[in-house]
């Protein structure tokens, strides 16, 4: 099943004019999340070519408004285009309160909202799909706040063909029952599935931190992650004003990455007070594998036995705040225009 990661919004606090809000668009087959909902982000997802896509969940990582105030006019959007089908909202402490404020400016909405506020002491797994699930932990920053992991359910292990041959399974439909963990009768007797499959592998995992100080829940959640979309507001140099303001480096960051083990590193929360080549470089001092994004770039994301994650890049747009000067990402990511 295709899993992607669309840099919907990479912009730290304000936008540019190549960058929007903060929002992330994960797409497993044809079901979306949306993590956060910054201003203009149902136009960025226009722009994006994939349209105002329909959801059944966003993610709220905290209530600074550059995370949420897309919300209301996508709401009213969804109203309009005669949605009926429920929407999970889900965030921090203090959702509903702001859902309950918004009231008067979203209007009626004609579908059911769900709000689903997490407490960050315990904040559980807010979302159960179709072989899939999200995991919320709690970041640290200067409101209550969550990371998110979209993680799938284990896979069978490898179907080992001798194995199966050897016991006298016939190729054909019985292959396919042993593979679905059923066991099949043949001349010689029961054949389980544990005889000739492999142990189970893991599935793909995607975290994205939203804006926080690095921290020990990140790390755990973010253990062999295909992909971690990490903030990285300041370069080091500006350290100690990260932590006052209870942001990240990207030095910070790539330490997660490396730490907890993951494919790839995507910085995000940008600011056009740092390059991106600035950046970059200060992360691949501590991890390879890093992608400074364009808005609108996408990660496809295989599992492992089939490759490394997929940068598609999207075109490069003016720039008129900050310079371009990113290059192609490193050797163990392959990068394609859109």
């Amino acid at each position: 099943m295709d899993l992607n990661v669309t840099m919907v919004g990479t912009a730290a606090s304000v936008p540019t004019a190549a960058r929007g809000m903060a929002a992330t668009l994960i797409a497993r087959g044809g079901e979306r999340v949306l993590v956060d909902c910054g201003e203009g982000t149902q136009r960025q997802l226009l722009r994006s070519g994939l349209g105002l896509v329909d959801l059944d969940l966003v993610l709220v990582t905290h209530l600074h408004a550059d995370h949420f105030l897309g919300l209301p006019g996508m709401l009213k959007t969804f109203g309009l285009r005669g949605r009926d089908r429920p929407l999970r909202l889900v965030g921090p402490r203090g959702l509903a309160a702001l859902m309950a404020a918004l009231r008067p400016v979203v209007g009626r909405v004609p579908f059911p909202l769900e709000l689903d506020e997490r407490d960050e002491r315990d904040p559980g797994v807010p979302w159960r799909g179709e072989g899939w699930r999200v995991e919320a932990f709690p970041t640290y920053h200067s409101v209550p706040s969550l990371g998110y992991a979209v993680v799938e359910d284990p896979r069978p292990g490898a179907f080992d063909v001798a194995a199966a041959r050897a016991l006298g399974v016939p190729e054909g439909p019985l292959f396919g029952r042993l593979q679905r963990g059923e066991p099949v009768q043949t001349a010689g007797g029961t054949v389980r599935p544990e005889d000739v499959m492999g142990p189970p592998r893991a599935g793909r995992r995607i975290v994205v931190t939203g804006d926080t100080e690095p921290c020990a829940a990140t790390l755990q959640a973010s253990e062999g992650a295909d992909v971690l979309v990490h903030e990285a507001t300041f370069l080091h140099a500006e350290r100690d004003r990260a932590r006052e303001t209870r942001h990240a480096t990207a030095r910070e960051a790539a330490l997660v990455a490396r730490q907890a083990g993951v494919r790839l590193l995507v910085l995000t929360h940008l600011s056009s007070r740092c390059s991106p080549s600035e950046l970059r470089e200060e992360a691949e001092r501590e991890f390879p594998r890093v992608l400074v994004p364009r808005d609108f770039d996408r990660i496809e994301v295989p599992f492992p036995e089939r490759g490394e994650p997929i940068v598609h890049r999207a075109p490069r747009g003016p720039r008129r705040d900050e310079p371009d000067t990113t290059s192609d990402p490193p050797a163990t990511v392959v990068a394609h225009d859109l």
